[in-house]
């Protein structure tokens, strides 16, 4: 068996273990009791340590050393690719470090379950202070005298950098933050009202999911305090959650998981278990579960049919018809919360929380200060005052979670989306009459096509540039922003 064989029989046997580390992780969201918190810690922290050991185990470096990748093929060399970026920035962080910020980690989801219900930030202090610590310190091994945030950056989206995002973000706001004052300087549509039964709602749930091409053979749905999509080839599972009185929040909830499992369920089979069996990125995770929720399921064809389903899962829905829902749908209004933003106002919930994340992961801010800290800066950007914790800086599980770095991605999906729908647009026919029937097949299987099979076959940008034939950037985004609100809202 050659060096490669070797390396790939050895790297399915961890990317396995991974798997079932992340199926603990669902669990600990869906399924266990809560008494069971600190023994998950433990278990999870085991599960690192042990999967730490496999990616820096000497064999593992001499493997590596003994493959010459000009004698692979393209897939070879892709597998070599993220073995070799994986391994050198494991081998920089000590095994103790790794096992406990998992251990902790896992902790701190129960704390921070409990401090967003008891709106108590004091209380889910202590420990996010120590998983910031920890994230430095692990950033400072990987880093060693570059950027600590970069660091952490890459972990989730390789090759980007802090001065990059906050480039794009510099590209982003002026139109944004233009198109917002006008239209909130319009009169704002009326939403849905009424009382809508969570058992409803699960069952359309179930049915979008299936419109949008998720495979239930391959995954289920459960209820959880924050939505997310976990795993990868045969098992990958969702999330949503009900609110009686918003029957959007657990619809779009759904259907932006879907994106992120279509992607996992749509990647060659053939990567299973391997490097390239999961998504490149979470820029281009975003980008799929962006454009299912935004660009197709908030779409006026697409707001046609669920009109439709809608009615027949909950009666009256209190607006007076379908472009009444699909103005709904689309409201722009002050509100708090990120997962339940509207399209023009959603990136700059990202901003904030790149800038206050960059700067604790500096040194520049300190835990001791975030509250008070966001709360001045949601004040500044959006003119009003958060009312609570859980409508500010306990809204998000990401920290208590250990995902410093994570939420630029959330930014760049809606970019990559905006490039990828443009482009899907040329390419599909009909689309609009397909959306309007409900059929998303012309549109996901162009992403399943385009995208969600290469897995991490390719370069994040490099797998956009190529689905779309041009390079990416904010323009698409901010043109199909632009005319679709301006219509809207009679600008």
């Amino acid at each position: 068996m050659s060096a490669y064989d070797e390396l790939m029989t050895f790297q399915r046997q961890t990317e396995a273990l991974a798997q079932v580390a992340g199926r603990l992780g669902w669990d600990q969201e869906t399924m266990m009791p809560p008494g069971a918190a600190e023994q998950r810690g433990e278990e999870l922290g085991a599960m690192e340590e042990m999967l730490h050991a496999r990616r820096t185990a000497p064999e593992v470096g001499q493997w590596l050393a003994a493959v010459e990748d000009s004698t692979l093929d393209a897939v070879g060399r892709a597998q070599m690719r993220h073995i070799r970026r994986n391994y050198e920035r494991a081998v920089r962080v000590p095994a103790a470090l790794a096992a406990r910020i998992a251990r902790t980690t896992s902790v701190a989801y129960g704390k921070w379950a409990r401090a967003r219900a008891d709106e108590d930030f004091a209380a889910f202090a202590p420990v996010l202070s120590e998983i910031v610590a920890l994230r430095r310190e692990e950033a400072a091994h990987i880093a060693g005298a570059g950027d600590a945030y970069d660091a952490l950056l890459q972990g989730y989206e390789p090759g980007a950098t802090g001065a990059e995002v906050a480039s794009l973000f510099d590209d982003l706001r002026p139109g944004l933050v233009a198109l917002r004052a006008a239209v909130l300087d319009r009169p704002a549509p009326d939403p849905v009202s009424g009382s809508f039964d969570p058992a409803a709602q699960m069952v359309l749930s179930r049915r979008l999911a299936e419109v949008f091409g998720y495979d239930f053979d391959r995954g289920r749905i459960d209820k959880a305090v924050h939505p997310f999509s976990s795993g990868s080839g045969a098992d990958v599972r969702i999330t949503t959650r009900t609110a009686a009185d918003d029957p959007f929040n657990c619809a779009y909830s759904t259907i932006h998981e879907v994106g992120h499992a279509c992607y996992e369920q749509g990647i060659d089979a053939g990567y299973a278990l391997s490097p390239l069996g999961q998504g490149v990125s979470l820029g281009v995770h975003e980008s799929q579960s962006r454009i299912y929720e935004n660009q197709l399921g908030r779409s006026r064809a697409f707001c046609h049919w669920l009109y439709g389903q809608m009615r027949d899962a909950f009666g009256d829905l209190g607006v007076t018809g379908e472009e009444a829902f699909y103005k709904a749908v689309n409201r722009v209004q002050r509100g708090f919360i990120r997962t339940e933003a509207d399209e023009v106002q959603y990136n700059l919930h990202i901003v904030l929380r790149f800038d206050l994340e960059r700067d604790m992961a500096r040194g520049k801010l300190d835990v001791a200060d975030l509250e008070e800290a966001w709360n001045a800066r949601f004040a500044e950007d959006f003119g009003y005052s958060v009312d609570k914790p859980s409508n500010g800086v306990l809204q998000d599980v990401h920290w208590a979670a250990g995902l410093l770095g994570y939420f630029p991605t959330y930014a760049l999906g809606n970019v990559y989306a905006g490039c990828l729908y443009l482009a899907l647009q040329d390419d599909v026919a009909d689309l609009d009459g397909q959306l309007a029937r409900g059929d998303l097949s012309g549109a996901t299987g162009w992403l399943h096509a385009n995208v969600q099979r290469f897995g991490g076959l390719y370069e994040p940008r490099a797998v956009i540039e190529q689905a779309c034939g041009f390079a990416p950037s904010e323009a698409p985004l901010l043109g199909y922003l632009e005319q679709k609100f301006a219509d809207l809202y009679d600008l």
